[in-house]
């Protein structure tokens, strides 16, 4: 059974220029909602859905956003996210920080701002986690402590609003083959030319592997639709789950790390990155 059968009712995604937040907008407007495309240049929302400028740290782009909403807002879909990258000892503190500025504090700002209109519509929040979320992979530490965060927020927001009708659901992709990984790997290994001599030596076979590994994600990984088919699911099912999985390799991730030692989950990702 479905819900939202009275169409079209509105639906905000964010980060909707490429990848995910495209399809995730692309997918929701086919299923009949009005969908407001969150895009920091209007020129880069998707042809025939309603731009929307928004940079979700930009206090006054959300302050408008919220207007533009007004009243109701059915479906909240927070993807917009960025992926730093690079070992914990070389990434500078003022780049883990925009990290969490964009990833945490960013949907939490978006959030707060359309979450008056979401209650009102007895709506859905969706948040874009990743399986990076509950396994933190080397080279990958400022973007799993934001989506670390992120679980926590959702966690917190589903137990607050969820007698007053608004199911907040988690969305935890795998490897799904988006210009984000190529983009983040391309500026760690910027961070790691600019490092000394010493850090190069110390992280040069492991930068090596994960290159390896974020090429095969390009090519092998799953397309961004998969994972809007799954936001679809969670904005329109009755009884949406509390979390969503997307593909194989993250869900054998997940229990993995559910069910092992740390020290053994260890042993499999080094042999994973040989």
């Amino acid at each position: 059974m479905r819900i939202f059968d009275r169409m079209p009712r509105l639906a905000l995604v964010t980060g909707a220029s490429t990848g995910i937040g495209r399809a995730c907008a692309l997918h929701l407007a086919g299923l009949g909602f009005h969908v407001l495309a969150g895009v920091r240049d209007p020129a880069d929302a998707p042809d025939g859905l309603e731009p929307l400028r928004l940079d979700v740290t930009s206090e006054p782009d959300v302050a408008a956003a919220a207007e533009r909403v007004g009243d109701e807002l059915h479906a909240l879909v927070n993807n917009a996210g960025i992926a730093v990258s690079g070992p914990v000892e070389v990434v500078p503190v003022e780049q883990w920080r925009h990290q969490l500025e964009v990833n945490v504090l960013g949907q939490v700002a978006v959030t707060r701002a359309m979450l008056p209109a979401v209650l009102r519509a007895r709506g859905r929040i969706v948040n874009m986690s990743s399986i990076g979320g509950r396994v933190a992979n080397p080279l990958f530490g400022p973007y799993s402590a934001s989506k670390f965060a992120l679980e926590a927020i959702s966690d917190a927001l589903r137990r607050e609003v969820a007698e007053h009708g608004v199911r907040v659901v988690s969305v935890e992709p795998g490897g799904i083959a988006t210009p984000i990984w190529g983009k983040g790997l391309d500026d760690a290994r910027r961070l790691m030319e600019a490092a000394g001599e010493e850090q190069m030596r110390r992280y040069a076979r492991l930068t090596e592997a994960v290159s390896r590994a974020v090429e095969r994600i390009a090519r092998e990984g799953l397309p961004p639709e998969a994972v809007a088919r799954v936001v679809g699911e969670a904005v329109t099912a009755e009884r949406p789950r509390a979390r969503y999985v997307v593909g194989r390799p993250a869900k054998v991730q997940a229990l993995a790390a559910r069910l092992l030692p740390d020290r053994a989950f260890d042993a499999i990702v080094a042999r994973a990155l040989r």
